[in-house]
């Protein structure tokens, strides 16, 4: 039976979708976005992978979007391990880094496509406004978009790293109160 101390420390249903359900998307995005641009050829394929490269990045904004609120709104959980306070900081840094690029990510890409005179279709049910051709904005746009990519993989893996770490070293409750256990 879990104490009513436990419980308080568990996520909710709503943040445990959210999470994982921005998880998932992220990290296809990611390994999807490093195949499009590395190892597509130029041409129509390309253009049409890129395409729903974009309307997926759309959809990641307006869930990001709705993450971070619901985060702010809920804020954030107390830590369940004993670990070091330089790794409880290191984390909340990760995880405000996450937020912050599940916001980032996918406004630098609209952006990016927004000064480069491009359209955004969202899965042909609407576009995005389309700029005037800014070429040196778009460069900053897509550049913060690259490196926001290198930048997420690397919290990512980091996030993960210290998930597993607390559930198989530490054997704390920080991964399971994100699976709905404790």
């Amino acid at each position: 039976m879990k104490s009513s101390d436990e419980k308080k420390n568990l996520y909710d249903l709503v943040s445990r979708v959210n999470h994982w359900a921005l998880a998932l998307l992220i990290v296809g995005m990611l390994v999807f976005g490093f195949y499009v641009f590395e190892f597509v050829p130029r041409g129509p394929g390309k253009g049409a992978l890129i395409g729903l490269h974009k309307s997926i990045g759309f959809v990641i904004l307006v869930l990001g979007i709705w993450r971070v609120g619901w985060r702010l709104a809920q804020g954030f959980k107390r830590d369940t391990g004993t670990s070091p306070l330089w790794q409880h900081r290191v984390a909340r840094a990760a995880h405000v880094l996450l937020l912050a690029g599940v916001i980032i990510m996918p406004l630098s890409g609209i952006t990016g496509a927004y000064f480069s005179g491009r359209v955004t279709s969202v899965f042909g049910l609407f576009s995005l406004p389309v700029g005037e051709k800014t070429e040196s904005l778009a460069e900053i746009a897509y550049g913060a978009h690259v490196i926001a990519a290198y930048s997420i993989s690397f919290v990512l893996i980091l996030h993960v790293a210290g998930a597993l770490k607390h559930h198989f070293i530490d054997r704390d409750a920080t991964l399971k109160r994100m699976l709905g256990k404790s």
